[in-house]
């Protein structure tokens, strides 16, 4: 009987260590420690030893099973994190083609809208996103305690910097920096803590716009706009002016443009506009009554929700793909 127990272990171990996948060693299991296995076999066989040798039999029996049952629960777990046998992707089979990439819809507009106002002769200029005071409020006729200025509304820096809330600082340096006539556009990130909904965010896009010459008027200002709304948009676009005011422009107006938002044609503010006021031109060194000019900014982000026919401008900053390849 000894014999049989040490007969029986040594081939179990031995086919155990053969055995290369979950079905194999399923079989094992159920050909040595199953029911009707050979363990189970090995047991009515204790009937036919000696009275003096039941007790050496019977430990070498609970040591031979207990023995393959360990070596069963090994082997499952090396199996259970070895690598397959065979891969399972077929490496010879042919990739899946990538798709090519394309500009975001926003760097998409910021590319095209300055073509169009190139063509009415206006060059692009740039300035930095984080400001001083002078040039985002003091130039721009905001002064000091004026609501424009309020740290709900802006995002203040250390040292009394602050992320511009306007691309309007750029008029200021570019005027600080030249002399008229001037015919610029500027393109950049602007900062605001606005509740973010379908048409807001604390982060978006303006496209400033300058013009300073002699004998300027607000008819300029509203050919120019008017003209890029039907040279962009098509000759089908509707815009309108509405009186407005700001600190920098004066007369000011705000700029609407029909757009379809939730699924309904609503008028949606693009931008302000307006004649450049005196106090701007005095605060670069102009003399206001040389020198008249136009000022205005819009909105990419809006541009783009018209152009594209996008409802909600949350959509262009969440990344979704789905959404992006649509463009």
């Amino acid at each position: 009987m000894l014999e049989d127990l040490a007969e029986l272990e040594a081939a179990g171990l031995d086919e155990l260590a053969a055995v290369a996948d979950a079905e194999a060693l399923e079989r094992w299991r159920v050909r040595y420690l199953g029911t009707k296995g050979r363990v189970k076999a090995l047991m009515p066989q204790m009937k036919k030893v000696s009275r003096a040798d039941k007790p050496a039999v019977g430990k070498r029996l609970n040591e031979v099973k207990r023995a393959l049952e360990q070596a069963f629960s090994t082997r499952k777990a090396s199996l259970a994190g070895a690598t397959p046998a065979e891969p399972w992707i077929d490496v010879t089979e042919p990739g899946i083609p990538m798709g090519l990439g394309r500009r975001h819809v926003v760097s998409r507009t910021i590319d095209q809208v300055p073509e169009v106002f190139a063509r009415m002769g206006f060059s692009v200029a740039h300035g930095p996103e984080v400001e001083d005071q002078w040039h985002n409020f003091d130039a721009l006729n905001i002064p000091r305690g004026h609501p424009a200025r309020d740290p709900r509304d802006n995002f203040y820096l250390s040292g009394g910097l602050l992320l511009r809330s306007q691309t309007s600082t750029i008029q200021i340096r570019t005027m600080s920096e030249t002399t008229p006539p001037i015919r610029v556009i500027a393109v950049g990130r602007v900062y605001r803590p606005d509740t973010h909904d379908a048409t807001h965010y604390s982060m978006f896009h303006q496209v400033e716009g300058l013009c300073v010459d002699r004998r300027v008027t607000m008819v300029d200002l509203k050919t120019t706009l008017f003209q890029f709304a039907r040279a962009y948009f098509g000759p089908e676009a509707e815009v309108r002016m509405r009186p407005s005011f700001f600190p920098f422009t004066e007369p000011s107006a705000e700029v609407d443009m029909k757009m379809k938002v939730k699924g309904r044609w609503q008028w949606t503010e693009l931008g302000g506009c307006g004649m450049v006021d005196p106090n701007v031109f005095e605060a670069v060194g102009y003399d206001p009554q040389e020198w008249t000019g136009f000022a205005f900014g819009l909105g990419i982000e809006r541009i783009a929700m018209r152009k594209y026919g996008i409802a909600d401008l949350r959509w262009l900053f969440e990344n979704d793909a789905r959404f992006l390849r649509q463009f």
